[in-house]
């Protein structure tokens, strides 16, 4: 059976190594992600290219997401690296601190100040650290600790409730997309969007700089629950991040909320990712534990597009493993999964020619049990569309575009295949897409397929035509 959830799988000195990034790719990774909190351009700009020439050897498509580290509310540094807190310890954030001690630290976010009152919580180090505000005094945050333990440097912060001001566009991250379009990024991370605007913006930057990333909307503060559907109108996608996300809005919350967020994806025809501490303990284990499991086929059930790995991969001790257990795990959730695609019609507008196409092809392919649905595209939206309801039958973009096939990576049930020739002749074209689907072990002769293509081919829009075929039946073309 072919899995049809993809994986994502983060780069770090786990799996920078181009032997190990081939097994990685060669275990089941689909994208991968480039955490542009870490390391430099020229990093991110030589791995991208080794990441390239692998798949190329490997000849399976590889996206590449490149992840914004967004605003940085975090603590500075301490003289001696960390300290000891205590219930009931005093403790200052003191925005004009350059070295921290026991009794204060600085802050990155020089403005958290003017964004609190008496009364707020803090929640340091994803919520291990609790710290309540007593007074601010200037550039001083006067805070009590209620929950203490080790903090160290660099430290994330969050106020419990949400409200921050911080814009989730930075400097950094305005250079960081000019470097996501230089290595021609599939899929851009915007981290803690508030509106729709955030995601405007950072769309129309790539564009500027010429590149042509989908941008997925990273959900992780209180206000972007809010504007939940605005966000995700303004962007190709989200992602779960369940990490700040859950110190914001509470853990148990979390759950729910994943489930909403997954559901309004795939109506809106968006992707969804679902992200943070997935596989955590395979950091340090080579196996996951059995809430791990429940809770990576529990985003699969749920219709995400995609699981991700964070540190599994990128500094664990086992990112081979983890991400054959991760393939492992969602191929047994899909065969649980029930079909209930006539259902799943109802209520559903079509006012586009090629999405009536798309979805008729879906309703025929699973009526006639067919082999395979293939769809020749320019674009990859018809591969979309398709992908948003589960017919059972796997869906085989066929496109002679480099870049839309590197997109489509990430799309459920969705398997790309590029095309050789750029004939617009569609006989020609239909005729490779079968000898494509053959030599991928996809099809063989005498088998039934759903093929979508358009009159004019390597128009974007135009499919407009659906054709069931027997495979073999169509002699080569000779003009």
């Amino acid at each position: 059976m072919t899995r049809h959830t993809k994986i994502v799988a983060t780069l770090g000195p786990a799996s920078r190594d181009p032997l190990i990034l081939e097994t990685l790719i060669r275990a089941g990774v689909d994208v991968v992600r480039l955490n542009f909190s870490h390391g430099k351009a020229e990093d991110h700009i030589a791995l991208a290219g080794s990441i390239r020439e692998i798949a190329a050897r490997v000849g399976k498509p590889i996206g590449i997401l490149a992840d914004l580290q967004g605003p940085k509310i975090r603590v500075g540094k301490f003289a001696d690296g960390k300290i000891t807190l205590q219930a009931n310890d005093r403790f200052i954030l003191d925005a004009k601190c350059e070295l921290g001690n026991q009794e204060r630290v600085g802050l990155d976010y020089k403005d958290l100040p003017g964004d609190v009152t008496s009364g707020n919580i803090l929640l340091l180090d994803d919520g291990r650290i609790v710290l309540e505000v007593e007074r601010v005094v200037g550039p001083e945050i006067h805070t009590v600790v209620r929950h203490g333990g080790d903090l160290s440097n660099n430290k994330g912060i969050n106020r419990q409730g949400g409200g921050l001001s911080a814009p989730a566009l930075t400097a950094k991250d305005m250079d960081d997309i000019k470097t996501a379009a230089q290595i021609g990024a599939d899929f851009l991370a915007v981290s803690f969007p508030k509106s729709a605007s955030d995601m405007y913006m950072a769309r129309q930057l790539m564009l500027a700089c010429g590149g042509h990333a989908l941008t997925i909307a990273k959900i992780e503060r209180v206000e972007a629950v809010a504007a939940l559907e605005e966000i995700l109108d303004a962007s190709d996608g989200l992602m779960v991040a369940r990490g700040d996300l859950a110190v914001e809005v509470g853990d148990a919350a979390v759950p729910a909320l994943q489930k909403r967020m997954i559901r309004m994806a795939r109506e809106k025809n968006k992707v969804a990712i679902t992200a943070t501490q997935m596989m955590e303990s395979m950091i340090l284990s080579p196996t996951p534990t059995r809430a791990e499991v429940s809770d990576v086929a529990n985003a699969v059930l749920d219709g995400t597009d995609a699981v991700m790995l964070s540190a599994e991969t990128a500094a664990g001790h086992y990112p081979v493993q983890t991400v054959e257990s991760m393939a492992r795990i969602c191929l047994a959730a899909e065969k649980s999964i029930l079909i209930k695609l006539d259902r799943e019609f109802l209520d559903r507008i079509f006012t586009r020619i090629d999405q009536s196409i798309a979805m008729s092809a879906l309703f025929a392919a699973y009526h006639l049990n067919v082999k395979a649905v293939a769809a020749l595209t320019t674009s990859g939206s018809t591969a979309l569309w398709m992908s948003r309801l589960n017919c059972g039958i796997p869906i085989f973009a066929l496109t002679p575009e480099a870049d839309t096939l590197t997109k489509m990576t990430l799309y459920r049930e969705v398997f790309p295949l590029l095309m050789t020739t750029q004939d617009q002749d569609r006989d020609v074209m239909r005729y490779e897409a079968e000898q494509r689907l053959i030599e991928a072990g996809v099809v063989k002769k005498g088998d039934l397929i759903v093929l979508t293509y358009g009159d004019q081919m390597g128009l974007t829009g135009g499919t407009n035509t659906l054709t069931i075929v027997r495979v073999g039946d169509q002699a080569r073309p000779t003009h």
